[in-house]
């Protein structure tokens, strides 16, 4: 139940939006320019934040980014290998691009949250960082440090207690830090990046011998991507990859999302391209979310949402292609469970229309 509005704008871009994702989804996200796509992708992965509703993602949660404009992700790297940039991004043991783009989103909550005085066992105390974190039965708890103190003085304080005390952002940072670590279980060396970047089609010879500012506009689209998948995410999110992708290299990214063992939300205009691949549709327009398809929303993904079965599609330029619909034929057994249906509502006294009998 999410509603998010811009700062300065005259109108909500989503207005009451429920959606679930998990490692078995495969969704299309379709809608006409300016429908709020994009700004429901940026909700998912943690770009922005919205104040109305509840976004919840396991505290342990990889999700692999690739922009609409995909380039900007390696902006500034020209100068570098392709496997110089995935070294200086993860060397640290985590995504330095993700961890960038959280100090950026989250510097004046986190200042705030920082600059507050806590009372801890009778005494005054201002927090100097979040230096670490464990299992707490269903949960975690993180170990604080304060400022003038040694580590022996750190306290475990619940995820819970932190989050009251305005600390939200900052513990997000910290699970965000403690997924990366888990996705790098393999050495972060030239032979082991030229391997991997090889996988998603980019030769050694542009890996490791060429600056990124010399490749082709393709192969620079399969680094971003080989990159973001480097931490082996569980869930990858591709916004407009017709835009920056051949027909030779989508062939290529739709065989490897069917061999993918982690979730997929697409943001497409191609048709072709999400019918192949997706089992579920998003469609937003005019900030609102109708979802069809394998729907997770609904009944813990085993109910299929039957309310369209022809989708209205849209055009690169943003027009409304109106489907035309089809009625599907239901299988005998499919013909005995509605009747039986109907004849125990019959019983209860529920009213049932007679053009259900034709179901």
């Amino acid at each position: 139940n999410v509603d998010f509005q811009y700062p300065g704008s005259d109108r909500k871009q989503l207005i009451d939006i429920s959606m679930q994702c998990s490692l078995a989804s495969r969704v299309a996200v379709i809608g006409p320019n300016g429908a709020g796509k994009s700004t429901l992708i940026k909700l998912l992965t943690g770009e922005i934040e919205s104040e109305v509703g509840t976004v919840w993602r396991h505290p342990n949660l990889r999700i692999a980014y690739v922009a609409q404009h995909a380039f900007h992700h390696i902006e500034r790297h020209l100068d570098k290998t392709p496997n110089e940039y995935i070294q200086w991004r993860y060397h640290t043991g985590e995504d330095r691009e993700e961890l960038e783009k959280n100090e950026r989103n989250n510097a004046e909550e986190n200042q705030k949250a920082m600059e507050q005085v806590f009372v801890i066992e009778g005494e005054k105390r201002v927090v100097e960082a979040i230096v670490g974190r464990r299992k707490l039965k269903q949960s975690y708890e993180y170990e604080v440090s304060w400022v003038g103190r040694s580590s022996v003085d750190n306290t475990w304080i619940s995820r819970s207690k932190l989050e009251e005390m305005g600390f939200g952002k900052k513990i997000a940072e910290v699970d965000a830090a403690e997924a990366a670590k888990m996705g790098l279980n393999r050495p972060l060396t030239a032979k082991e990046i030229e391997k991997h970047l090889a996988e998603v089609g980019l030769e050694p010879e542009f890996a490791t011998h060429s600056r990124i500012r010399g490749l082709s506009g393709g192969q620079k689209v399969k680094l971003v991507i080989g990159a973001a998948m480097w931490n082996r995410p569980h869930m990858l999110v591709l916004d407009e990859p017709t835009n920056y992708l051949d027909r030779e290299s989508l062939g290529a990214l739709a065989t490897a999302i069917k061999e993918y063992g982690g979730g997929v939300v697409i943001v497409t205009h191609n048709r072709e391209f999400s019918e192949a691949l997706c089992t579920e549709v998003w469609k937003v327009d005019n900030g609102r979310l109708t979802p069809s398809g394998h729907n997770w929303v609904s009944g813990n993904g085993t109910t299929v949402i039957k309310e369209q079965e022809a989708e209205d599609m849209v055009d690169a330029q943003g027009n409304t292609i109106k489907a035309v619909e089809k009625k599907k034929k239901l299988t005998s057994k499919e013909l005995r469970k509605k009747k039986k249906e109907r004849m125990e509502r019959r019983k209860r006294g529920e009213e049932v229309f007679s053009d259900e009998d034709d179901l």
